[in-house]
């Protein structure tokens, strides 16, 4: 049976919000899914502080978000002061959130993967 999971997975598929993690050129990809609340956020949290300690640019594949609060949007900009934090593919919510709270003129929001790591 062959390993599916990406860096920093736990059980399968539905082991929480962080999915698959992978450098695209100068940048560090993590993949986040489901709910980002209080309750599931640490080890997204995690993977995106330990990314921005050694790349300059973190991204945010943010497709699979079916859920963001404001725990969450205290996450970004945290890790936007330490990385150019750029979300990518950010799901209904998660752009509802942004733009509602003016968080998107602080994390460069991109329609999808090629364009958040193109410009670099």
């Amino acid at each position: 049976m062959g390993d599916t999971t990406g860096v920093g997975i736990g059980a399968g598929p539905e082991a929480g919000p962080l999915g698959y993690q992978h450098a695209s050129g100068a940048a560090w990809v993590v993949e986040a899914r489901g709910e980002l609340d209080l309750d599931t956020l640490p080890p997204l949290e995690a993977a995106l502080s330990q990314a921005a300690a050694s790349h300059h640019i973190v991204i945010l594949d943010a497709a699979g978000v079916t859920f963001a609060d404001s725990t969450c949007l205290t996450v970004l900009l945290r890790v936007r002061q330490l990385a150019d934090l750029r979300v990518a593919r950010p799901s209904p919510q998660l752009a509802r959130l942004l733009a509602l709270t003016g968080a998107d003129r602080v994390v460069t929001v991109h329609p999808d993967l090629a364009t958040a790591t193109s410009q670099t």
